[in-house]
């Protein structure tokens, strides 16, 4: 089965300065942009390192990561994959009574 590509890329090893802004305005120039954001720590609200970047195309986004993985950014080499997705944890309301 061939792997389907996505339009939601991780960006991880980012500077501890990037923003969402910035890290917007460095995927901009490979297509339209859905969605850019950083991780935070819930505590200190600063950035974990990485982030996810969303495009409006596939296309775009298999062009963003071919250009931009592996390459040094703000003095950091960044990685750039594809977003797996994750669905979100089922809780069982049945309890386990015999």
């Amino acid at each position: 089965m061939a792997k389907r590509f996505t339009a939601q890329l991780l960006v991880s090893r980012l500077a501890a300065y990037t923003t969402d802004q910035s890290l917007r305005q460095l995927f901009s120039p490979f297509g339209q942009i859905t969605e850019a954001r950083l991780i935070r720590d819930q505590l200190t609200q600063r950035p974990k390192g990485f982030g996810f970047v969303t495009f409006k195309s596939e296309d775009d986004a298999q062009k963003a990561l071919q250009a931009l993985n592996g390459k040094i950014v703000n003095g950091r080499l960044i990685f750039v994959e594809t977003a797996k997705k994750v669905e979100a944890p089922t809780t069982n309301t049945k309890s386990n009574q015999a």
